[in-house]
């Protein structure tokens, strides 16, 4: 990737940052010392996958079900 100036890509993203945000994130400091990644886990909704994981396995279920009858 080229760089535009001497600390951003052609993109923009400031190299500097993402390097010293990569040193936090190694040394365990980033995002108040929450694993990488784990932003994302406070928008999850949990009891909401669940029933859709549970939604799921029933009409796997019955799919099954319904496969073994047209045998």
């Amino acid at each position: 990737m080229r760089h535009q100036s001497g600390n951003k890509t052609a993109t923009g993203t400031d190299i500097q940052q993402v390097k010293q945000q990569n040193k936090q994130f190694a040394a365990g400091k980033g995002m108040g010392s929450k694993q990488f990644g784990s932003e994302f886990g406070s928008e999850t909704n949990v009891e909401e996958v669940k029933k859709l994981n549970q939604q799921s396995e029933q009409n796997k279920n019955k799919n099954k079900n319904m496969n073994n009858y047209s045998k």
